[in-house]
């Protein structure tokens, strides 16, 4: 039980965080130690359908370790659900304490999946130099304004997913390029199911189809995808980047509004442009106690995992 519900907190977690355009579940889940085995399982979900298919529901059940993925995915759906409403206060009235946390959550992030590269060698330099170079495009991206008909929402939950579940880019910010995201989040939090619905039928094709490709790779060329998620993880902090200044806005029909394009400006250069305070000892010291967090816990992950062998 105190397992399942450790599990549960951290998929909880993953659903927060996957609200704010900028951090990603999948950055929260390598910090918890269950980024691999949710990709295994998440992967093999295809394989258990076909053993469902032909009347063998223990072995499918087993196949994809579907008791952990329906905790983790509780979590995490429970978690969008219940603080969805919260995360948008704190982005619209306490934007720079909760960026300069989710900055610190990211930086201590790069150091620990950095270290799970066993050798820097030439190749592996090059593909955290790609990983950084496409994340810094995805973030310096112009935003689109796509039209939330059924077959956009559709594409978009299948490209938001992948992106959600590769630390360093936000599937919600996936959703601030293309224009959805004021249409989604409205959504959750007023329980539009019919948008949902769609949305949610194309997070499943992209889970099955990514998850598996990412799982391949991190079976077989370890060392080069940990080095490019280093490098994506890195190049994220641009947009995480807690003070910002916002050139246009988006509002979805629900009649919210939220940033649709924004600059970073350093902390005395923000006070000016909007003069309001830069916050400067709150965001330091809040971005310290993350990676004292970050830390902590990646320690007693370890400490466990010791005593238990």
């Amino acid at each position: 039980m105190k397992k399942t519900l450790l599990l549960y907190t951290k998929g909880m977690a993953m659903g927060a965080v996957d609200v704010v355009p900028g951090f990603s579940g999948g950055t929260v889940a390598l910090i918890t130690g269950i980024y691999d085995k949710l990709l295994a399982s998440l992967a093999a979900i295809p394989q258990a359908l076909m053993l469902l298919l032909r009347g063998r529901v223990v072995a499918a059940w087993q196949a994809c370790n579907a008791t952990f993925l329906l905790v983790v995915m509780l979590g995490i759906l429970s978690s969008i659900l219940t603080l969805a409403r919260v995360i948008s206060y704190l982005m619209h009235e306490h934007p720079i304490p909760l960026w300069a946390f989710f900055f610190g959550l990211v930086l201590v992030s790069v150091y620990l999946v950095g270290r799970e590269v066993t050798a820097w060698r030439t190749n592996r330099v090059a593909s955290f130099a790609v990983g950084l170079a496409f994340a810094l495009w995805i973030t310096l991206a112009a935003p689109m304004q796509l039209a939330a008909d059924p077959l956009t929402l559709f594409l978009a939950g299948a490209i938001a997913i992948s992106a959600m579940i590769l630390p360093g880019i936000s599937g919600s910010f996936i959703l601030v390029l293309l224009g959805l995201y004021p249409v989604v989040l409205g959504a959750i939090k007023n329980l539009d199911v019919a948008v949902l619905a769609v949305f949610c039928a194309g997070c499943m094709l992209g889970l099955l189809v990514f998850s598996k490709a990412l799982s391949w790779l991190l079976s077989h060329v370890r060392d080069l995808t940990m080095a490019f998620l280093a490098g994506l993880m890195l190049g994220s902090l641009v947009k995480v980047w807690p003070w910002k200044q916002t050139l246009t806005w988006q509002t979805n029909r629900h009649g919210e509004s939220f940033p649709l394009e924004q600059v970073n400006l350093l902390p005395w250069q923000f006070a000016d442009a909007s003069g309001e305070g830069a916050q400067l000892l709150l965001a330091i010291v809040l971005s310290l106690c993350a990676i004292a967090l970050v830390l902590g816990v990646e320690w007693l992950a370890r400490r466990r995992q010791v005593e238990e062998v």
